[in-house]
């Protein structure tokens, strides 16, 4: 990433209170395990070591895209509605 490290901004997406919610896959070439416990501690909801051929590589994102997109259900903040907008939030509590 050019001006942001990857940890650097997985530490501000899931810091702040209107992103944290929305799910952060890291996609590496390590496979170090401090790297991978630095992610997890940090907020992340994967941590994939990049496969090394590109057929895998597109094998993998449509697994990603499946999973992400059909199987998981998330809370519709952290995704908004399907224009791309939040929800409407009311200030009752």
């Amino acid at each position: 990433m050019p001006r942001i490290g990857g940890l650097e901004a997985l530490k501000e997406i899931k810091t702040d209170p209107q992103l944290r919610r929305i799910p952060v896959v890291i996609l590496s070439t390590s496979r170090r395990e401090e790297d991978i416990y630095n992610t997890y501690e940090l907020g992340a909801n994967s941590f994939i070591t990049k496969p090394v051929t590109f057929a895998s590589l597109v094998e993998v994102m449509k697994t990603l895209v499946k999973y992400w997109f059909e199987i998981v259900k998330l809370p519709l903040e952290a995704v908004g509605n399907k224009h791309g907008q939040q929800p409407y939030q009311s200030s009752v509590h």
